[in-house]
């Protein structure tokens, strides 16, 4: 039974989510009658033509995915909202499988979303646990191209934050890709053309869902992460601030601020800022969901108070 290509097969599917391409059994040596036979067997199942599992493998969602990019037969790799389960961004479902190739087959079509790029390239692509995946940048313009912005944006600002991109490449990447009138580049563009270097990332998706909240009321970005220092000793670190105005924000998380040692925590934190004249303004997910409630109107208050404290108009 050709015991040696079974225990090559066998390792080359360990590390590929249970499952194989035909070609790797070729190259281990099996015929196709030995192929079918392992099929006939049961010790083999045919995921696609040419595209078999291990029997007994695990079935899932990753090793479907990578089934798919396998049968394509051409450049093909995870993408879109797929893409982004993988890269674990906003926007990622395991809900169904989402590739990109540069020539869809009808062979695809059943239970995938198949994406056809005759403008993809092999640059555009990476891999990530050992499946092909379009590149972080080719993935937030496929996201472009089917959620919301507000969805894309939260994308981009947990890229930024992980450090899979820069502000540099995307905004190389959006110029490349532009030209080409590729879908959800003009979301995209836009998205990248707004990002301020000097404004920090946002550290979470509520964090870029307040970043959205201000901009819809006028108010400028805040810079994020912001390192509050008293006469260049270390005081805290906020999620946002307008330096220029002392103005802090926080985002008071259920998780990060429940508990006798985490109110002590925030309580000590708000005096301290106070005592070095710092005002302190928190949103909660009631604030956000609610387009600011409260905590924007505090927040519009004390920029208010500190523009009239420096004699600003």
């Amino acid at each position: 039974m050709n015991e040696s290509a079974d225990r090559s097969i066998a390792a080359f599917a360990t590390r590929h989510h249970g499952i194989f391409p035909a070609a790797h059994a070729v190259a281990a040596g099996l015929t196709r009658d030995q192929r079918d036979t392992r099929v006939r067997l049961g010790r083999w199942e045919v995921l696609h033509p040419g595209i078999y599992r291990i029997a007994g493998a695990p079935e899932s969602w990753r090793a479907q995915l990578l089934a798919a990019c396998w049968a394509a037969h051409s450049l093909a790799a995870a993408s879109h909202r797929s893409a982004a389960e993988l890269w674990d961004l906003p926007g990622r479902t395991t809900d169904h499988l989402e590739v990109i190739c540069r020539r869809k087959r009808r062979a695809l079509v059943g239970g995938l979303v198949v994406h056809e790029s005759k403008l993809l390239r092999s640059e555009d692509l990476e891999e990530v646990d050992g499946i092909p995946v379009t590149t972080v940048e080719q993935t937030l313009l496929g996201l472009a191209a089917v959620v919301s912005s507000t969805v894309v944006e939260m994308a981009i600002d947990r890229a930024l934050h992980r450090k899979l991109t820069t502000r540099e490449r995307l905004d190389e990447f959006v110029n490349v890709k532009g030209a080409r009138g590729r879908n959800g580049i003009g979301v995209l563009r836009g998205l990248v053309r707004q990002l301020d270097p000097l404004a920090g990332v946002p550290e979470s998706a509520m964090e870029t869902r307040l970043k959205q909240l201000l901009r819809r009321h006028g108010l400028p970005a805040p810079v994020f992460q912001y390192v509050v220092r008293h006469h260049g000793q270390f005081v805290a670190r906020v999620d946002a601030a307008y330096p220029e105005l002392r103005v802090a924000i926080e985002y008071d998380s259920y998780e990060h601020h429940v508990g006798r040692l985490a109110i002590v925590r925030d309580n000590d934190r708000r005096n301290v800022l106070r005592d070095i004249d710092w005002d302190l303004v928190t949103f909660t997910a009631s604030d956000i969901a609610h387009d600011g409630g409260p905590a924007l109107r505090a927040l519009q208050k004390a920029r208010s108070t500190a523009y009239g404290a420096a004699g600003a108009v």
